[in-house]
């Protein structure tokens, strides 16, 4: 069968939904996914139709006869229907003569029946073993099987059996009867019949194609039924047993070959694998058989141009009840008048290779290939054929052939997701905490803004209050009554003094003085400074070889002494404090860790906000790790809390960590 001129096969892509049905199917391998559309390529399709039947969305579109068909009865000239043996199998809601009339009202003039070609094709083949008893030939029968031998078996060309098909030989028959100005149009459930039709070596004898889906499209177009027809039969000639032609291995009854298992002279094969396999073992020399009879779907009554939902053996119980009446019902005599007549006819053809095989690429260019799709050993190498090809190394070939893509392979995908949901999760997470990060920002420099104006304003009346309560306290006699109050007065003034100046330096951090520093010594002068009870244990590490840094020494100071003072003030029981150093080349972490009563849920969320304090009332500000924070980014770091204020989930107690850049980013506003 040479490749068609226009394709047998298309895809319909709003349909195609990339399930790769059609790519497994195929035993051709003729459908190319690019961009995830499924595409059948002309010169490699064999016409099976397994990619039609297979695909549930409905997305494979056959090439129409039906517009050939119409031209030809309104044309004038004198028109036959030649029917498939497969029939039955198809219109089983109404009796034979009722189709046939059917048919006629479409305007055909004669109706026959393919089965008498195949009667004359089987008997042609029991002529060709007998001529040639010493070679070994490949049935001819099905179009599908020629296109693939053709295709990508072409040293076994010369094996095809040099025989026409039922089809074409009833094409010849009757126009040896009625004419050679006869047209004939096929009715059948094969697609390759199509591309069969319209082949070179065969071109004219067949002028149109149609399946029975599209047979059954024009009698509903037409409004042609069963009941407004007078039934008629077939005209002759009749068929004999070539009307088990589209049973498997009706071939073979017909002709009077037996299939002898003993001494496998004959092998008959079917469907989609068992037909590659034969072929394959056929061209080794693994099969002693004369006759390999092959056809591509599990009998004709399988074809893909059917419509017809039954099960394989209800099809073939209706081919074998018609062919039991015909049979019975049959002018023996009449029948072997036409035989007489037809018997030496030329039912003999050639073929000719079309070499669609795909060259081996190199074991490189397979290896990059399987690499990228994470196949570094043949274990990782699943050959799950869920990308439609039945090796991880078929597909790799494919894609370098460029047909079939990466994507295709379901580990791979869903790999690649993973990764994918993973960044996506991280960007994510890396978002919130910007953002988280802006409002905090705008919130304190929000909060800046005020607590500047504040400490302005509140100032200088609060030196007055606390000179002069100052100067009352020293002139009071040690034992007036007022100096207990005046003592009062100073101390809340002084508290106020330090409400009022940590407004005014969390107002002004708003630069950062970079140095190298030690990180070690920032701890230790931390530790130095802190005032803890002796039931408080103070524990130092450093991890790692890293020790300088460029920060702003006492910002940093500042932020350690604050973190390690209230972890001491969460463990009013007594516990262990523990501040830890590690990091890299690019980053330094400072962990400070306590064994106190943690933070509530609740809180966490607030205690980077300003004036929030879980303390009482007088012993905190609120302002402690809200400056922590602004001093953090602005060295462009990241402060985070690991909490656990709930006895009963494990040990109670809060880490802070904070990571810097080891070396200062050079930024506008950045500092000095």
């Amino acid at each position: 069968m040479d490749p068609p001129n226009a394709p047998l096969v298309t895809t319909i892509r709003e349909r195609c939904r990339r399930c790769y049905t059609c790519v497994r199917e195929c035993p051709a391998k003729a459908i190319r996914i690019a961009s995830g559309q499924a595409e059948v390529l002309v010169d490699r399709c064999i016409g099976c139709g397994n990619c039609v039947r297979m695909c549930s969305q409905g997305a494979k579109q056959v090439q129409n006869g039906i517009q050939a068909a119409e031209e030809l009865l309104k044309s004038g000239a004198r028109v036959t229907a030649i029917i498939a043996p497969s029939f039955p199998s198809e219109f089983t809601e109404i009796d034979y003569e009722f189709f046939v009339a059917m048919v006629r009202a479409l305007g055909f003039h004669l109706v026959h029946e393919v089965g008498f070609g195949a009667d004359l094709v089987a008997a042609e083949y029991q002529r060709l073993l007998r001529l040639y008893p010493r070679q070994r030939f490949i049935s001819t029968t099905c179009p599908a099987i020629v296109g693939y031998v053709e295709r990508y078996h072409p040293n076994l060309v010369p094996s095809l059996a040099p025989i026409v098909s039922p089809m074409i030989a009833t094409a010849r028959a009757l126009r040896r009867l009625y004419g050679k100005n006869l047209k004939v149009v096929f009715i059948g459930p094969c697609i390759a019949k199509k591309g069969e039709a319209k082949s070179e070596r065969v071109a004219g004898e067949v002028d149109a194609t149609l399946t029975f889906i599209e047979l059954r499209e024009m009698f509903l177009h037409h409004a042609i039924k069963a009941e407004s027809v007078t039934p008629s039969d077939f005209d002759p000639p009749h068929a004999g047993t070539g009307s088990l032609f589209p049973i498997s291995r009706g071939m073979l009854q017909a002709a009077q070959i037996p299939e002898d298992l003993l001494s496998g002279a004959v092998v008959a094969a079917d469907g989609r694998t068992e037909f590659i396999e034969a072929i394959k073992e056929f061209e080794r020399g693994d099969l002693d058989a004369r006759l390999l009879e092959v056809v591509a779907c599990n009998g004709c009554i399988m074809g893909p141009g059917s419509s017809t939902r039954a099960p394989l053996f209800s099809r073939r119980s209706q081919v074998s009840r018609y062919a039991k009446r015909r049979m019975s019902d049959a002018d023996r005599e009449y029948w072997h008048e036409h035989w007489s007549a037809l018997c030496e006819l030329n039912l003999r053809r050639t073929f000719c290779p079309h070499d669609q095989r795909i060259e081996v690429p190199s074991e490189e260019q397979l290896t990059a290939i399987m690499e990228r799709m994470g196949k570094f050993a043949p274990e990782d190498e699943l050959n799950c054929g869920a990308c439609g090809y039945e090796t991880c190394r078929e597909h790799a070939v494919a894609i370098v052939k460029g047909l079939a893509e990466s994507e295709m392979c379901l580990p791979y995908t869903i790999e690649q997701l993973k990764n994918t949901c993973k960044e996506l999760a991280y960007s994510n997470e890396q978002l919130a905490s910007t953002q988280e990060a802006l409002m905090q920002s705008e919130k304190l420099a929000s909060m800046g803004q005020l607590a500047a104006g504040i400490a302005h304003e509140v100032n200088n009346p609060l030196g007055t209050v606390l000179m002069l309560s100052h100067l009352l306290l020293e002139e009071a006699a040690v034992e007036s009554e007022m100096r207990e109050d005046l003592n009062l007065i100073v101390s809340e003034a002084d508290r106020c003094k330090k409400i009022v100046s940590g407004l005014l330096q969390f107002a002004r951090k708003n630069k950062v003085d970079f140095e190298s520093v030690d990180v070690r010594e920032i701890v230790a002068r931390c530790t130095r400074a802190l005032h803890a009870p002796e039931s408080v244990e103070i524990h130092v590490a450093h991890e790692g070889d890293y020790t300088e840094a460029e920060l702003d020494r006492d910002q940093i100071a500042q932020v350690l002494t604050n973190l390690a003072s209230n972890a001491i003030a969460a463990m009013p029981q007594g516990g262990k404090l523990s501040i830890l150093t590690n990091g890299d080349a690019d980053k330094v972490r400072f962990i400070v860790s306590d064994t106190g009563i943690g933070i509530p849920l609740a809180n966490r969320k607030k205690i980077f906000e300003p004036f929030f304090t879980t303390k009482p009332a007088g012993e905190g500000t609120g302002l402690g790790l809200a400056v922590s924070y602004g001093i953090v980014k602005m060295h462009h770091g990241d402060i985070k809390v690991e909490s656990n204020a709930n006895a009963a989930a494990g040990p109670t107690g809060s880490t802070f960590t904070v990571t810097l850049p080891r070396r200062r980013l050079i930024q506008a506003g950045n500092g000095k």
